[in-house]
C-alpha cells in the first residue's frame, strides 16, 4: 500500500504545505517507513506494523511499543497495512486510512507525546500441494511471535514526540526500520530427564512446499535406560508452543534462585517440586510428551487435518507419535497413550481421542476451545446471523462479548476482537484465536486463503462455511452424530473440567457436550465432568479454596496417577506392566 508522501528524513514533525490534503477526507499526519538496502535488498512482502505508545520507555524489550500493542485488555494503538514487492528506500505511508486498534485510525489519535516503533512481519510464499500459492508467515520456531519471529524487520524506538498531533495532515515523519530479528537459538542440550527433539516431517514438507518441522519435548521416567526392554506408557500434553517443558508447570532441577519473589517464586518452586515428586517416586512412571507443532496460522496446528493448515492430524500421529515412542521406549499401543491439555490443548486433547478413538485411552481435557459451535464462545453458529450481535429486528449494536473477568466484567466484544485480527493480519493471517480458529475448521478459499466464518467488519455469518465446520470439527456434534460407533471406543475415556466464570465462555459448550453424554445408554460413557464454582480460564479440577493459578502448577500430580489407574484397569490379558513395578 504506497502512496505518494512528503519525504522528510525526520523523527520530529516538520510542517510541509504540500502534504495538506484537499479531497475532504479524515486528515492525518503522514508517517513514512522506509528500510535500507543494507539490511535487506528486497523485494520483501508482509503485514507493516505502526506502534506508538505513551508509556515511559527504560530501553528494554519489555517497554517497546510491539511489546505494549495487541492486547486482548487493550493495549497501546496500532496501524497497518500490507506490503507488496517494497523495495529498498520505497516509502510506505501511514495516513487517516490506515486500519487501527484500539483506536481506529490516526485520524482519531488524540494530541499528546508518544514513542514511535515500527515493525515489518514478514511473509514467505508457499506453494502448496492443492495447487494454491500464498503468502504466509513463516514460523522460525518461535511459536508464531510475530515481534520475535526471526527475519522481521523493525526500527528503534524513536525519541518521545512532544505534542505531536497526529490530526494535522501538514505533519510528515519518517522512520527507517533498522534491525533484523535473529534466528533463535539451537535445541537445548538434553538433561538426566528431559530430552529435545526436532525433525523434518516429509508429510508437512510435502504439503507445504517447503521445510517443515515438528518437534517434541520428552520427559523420561527415574530409571529409564534407553538399552532396556522397558516399555512405558506415553502421556501426550496438548498446549501452545514451547521451547522448554511445559504442562503448565516446568521441570526444574534446581531449587528457587534467591532473588525470586512473588508469583515467580511460587512457580520456581512447583516447578521444583514436579521435579522431586518425578524423581522420589510418588508419581507413576510415564514417559510424558509435550509436543511443538508451530505453522503459518498459528503457534500450533490444532493437531488435526485442515484444508488450509495442513495435514497436521495425520504428520503427528503417523510421524511424531511413532517417531517419540521407538526412540524412548512407549509401549506402542493404543491402551497405553493418553491425553491431556488446557484451552487449545484442551480442545486438541478430545479432539485426538473423537478423531483417533482406538489410538488414545483417555483424554483430560481442560477449559477447552469450542466443542460445541452452538456455544462458539457466545456465538450460535447455526442459528445467529451475525456474530457481533443477538438476532434481533431493532437491535443491531455490537454488543456480544469475547472476553470477561470472573466478576462479569466485559473486557472484549467479539467485534473488537475481529477488529484486532483484522490490523494484525488480513486473510487470517493474524496469528490469532479467531483467525486459526478459522483457519483449521473453515474451507480453503479460491484465493487459497481460509474462508471467512464471519466478516470481521460487519460480522455477518457465512453459512456455508459453518456448514462444514459442523461436519469436521463440531466434536460434540461428531460425538453425537456417531455414538452408535463411537461410543463404544470412548466409553470412560472422557474428562472435562472448565470453570463455571470462563474468560472466554467456554463452559457453555462443555454442558451441551454432558447433557448429550449423559443421557447416552448404549453405552453410557462413563467419564466425567468438573465445574469450578467461580473460576475462571483455565480451570482443571481442584480445591474451591485454590486458585487457578496455583493448582494449574500441581497438573501432573493430580492427573497422571489417575491415567495410571486408566491403564491398568484397562490393559490387556498379558500385557507387560513391569513399568508399573
Amino acid at each position: 500500500m504506497r502512496r505518494a508522501a512528503c519525504v522528510i528524513a525526520s523523527l520530529i514533525p516538520l510542517t510541509s504545505a504540500a502534504c495538506m490534503p484537499t479531497d475532504g477526507a479524515p486528515r492525518s499526519t503522514s508517517i513514512e517507513i522506509v528500510y535500507p538496502e543494507s539490511l535487506h535488498d528486497g523485494p520483501l512482502a508482509g503485514r507493516l506494523y505502526l506502534m506508538l505508545s505513551t508509556q515511559e520507555y527504560d530501553g528494554t524489550q519489555a517497554t517497546e511499543p510491539r511489546s505494549l500493542v495487541a492486547s486482548w485488555r487493550g493495549g497501546q494503538p496500532m496501524f497497518a497495512v500490507d506490503v507488496e514487492n517494497w523495495m529498498p528506500g520505497e516509502a510506505v505511508t501511514f495516513d487517516a486510512s490506515a486500519i487501527g486498534f484500539p483506536v481506529n485510525s490516526l485520524a482519531d489519535m488524540p494530541q499528546g507525546d508518544y514513542h514511535v516503533q515500527a515493525l515489518l512481519h514478514v511473509y514467505t510464499t508457499f506453494n502448496r500441494a492443492d495447487g494454491h500459492t500464498v503468502k504466509l508467515p513463516m514460523d522460525n520456531w518461535e511459536g508464531q511471535n510475530w515481534r520475535i519471529s526471526p527475519g522481521n524487520l523493525y526500527s528503534d524506538v524513536s525519541a518521545r514526540m512532544e505534542g505531536i498531533d497526529l490530526t494535522d495532515s501538514s505533519q510528515s515523519v519518517r522512520i527507517e526500520l533498522a534491525h533484523e530479528v535473529p534466528p533463535r537459538p539451537e535445541l537445548p542440550e538434553d538433561t538426566e530427564f528431559v530430552k529435545y527433539r526436532k525433525f523434518r516431517s516429509e508429510i508437512l514438507s510435502d504439503w507445504w512446499g517447503t521445510d517443515m518441522y515438528l518437534g517434541a519435548i520428552v520427559l523420561v521416567p527415574p530409571g529409564w535406560d534407553p538399552d532396556s526392554d522397558v516399555r512405558y506408557p506415553v502421556a501426550y500434553y496438548q498446549g501452545h508452543f514451547h521451547d522448554y517443558f511445559y504442562t503448565p508447570a516446568t521441570f526444574s532441577e534446581e531449587p528457587p534462585a534467591d532473588d525470586l519473589t512473588g508469583y515467580d517464586l511460587t512457580y520456581a518452586q512447583y516447578s521444583h517440586q514436579l521435579y522431586q515428586d518425578w524423581t522420589n517416586g510418588k508419581l507413576p512412571k510415564f514417559i510424558v510428551v509435550t509436543m511443538q507443532h508451530p505453522n503459518p496460522y498459528f503457534d500450533d496446528s490444532y493437531a488435526v487435518n485442515s484444508e488450509n493448515v495442513g495435514p497436521y492430524g495425520d504428520a503427528m500421529t503417523q510421524e511424531l507419535v511413532p517417531f517419540v515412542e521407538e526412540e524412548f521406549g512407549g509401549i506402542g499401543e493404543g491402551w497405553s497413550r493418553t491425553l491431556y491439555g488446557g484451552s487449545t490443548g484442551g480442545w486438541e486433547s478430545l479432539a485426538w481421542q473423537v478423531k483417533y478413538p482406538d489410538m488414545f485411552n483417555g483424554a483430560w481435557v481442560n477449559c477447552p476451545d469450542p466443542i460445541d459451535f452452538r456455544y462458539y464462545q457466545l456465538v450460535n453458529l447455526y442459528e445467529d446471523d451475525n456474530a457481533f450481535y443477538p438476532n434481533s429486528e431493532w437491535r443491531k449494536d455490537p454488543i456480544r462479548p469475547f472476553m470477561h473477568d470472573p466478576d462479569g466484567q466485559v473486557l472484549m466484544s467479539v467485534q473488537q476482537a475481529s477488529q484486532l485480527e483484522l490490523v494484525l493480519g488480513t486473510n487470517g493471517r493474524s496469528g490469532q484465536q479467531l483467525d486459526v480458529w478459522q483457519a483449521v475448521y473453515a474451507p480453503v478459499g479460491d484465493d487459497g486463503y481460509p474462508m471467512d466464518v464471519w466478516d470481521k467488519q460487519t460480522g455477518e455469518i457465512n453459512p456455508a462455511v459453518r456448514d462444514h465446520m459442523r461436519e469436521n470439527y463440531d466434536l460434540s456434534y461428531i460425538i453425537r452424530r456417531d455414538w452408535e460407533t463411537l461410543g463404544p471406543k470412548l466409553e470412560g475415556k472422557l474428562h472435562v473440567a472448565v470453570g463455571d466464570e470462563d474468560n472466554f465462555y467456554l463452559e457453555e459448550a462443555v454442558m451441551l457436550l454432558e447433557d448429550f453424554l449423559e443421557e447416552t445408554t448404549t453405552p453410557y460413557y462413563g467419564g466425567s465432568f468438573d465445574y469450578g464454582y467461580r473460576h475462571p480460564h483455565c480451570y482443571s479440577g481442584q480445591p474451591e479454596d485454590q486458585s487457578v493459578r496455583i493448582t494449574r502448577l500441581t497438573y501432573n500430580q493430580r492427573i497422571l496417577p489417575k491415567m495410571q489407574s486408566r491403564i491398568l484397569s484397562s490393559a490387556p490379558p498379558g500385557a507387560d506392566l513391569r513399568w508399573s513395578r
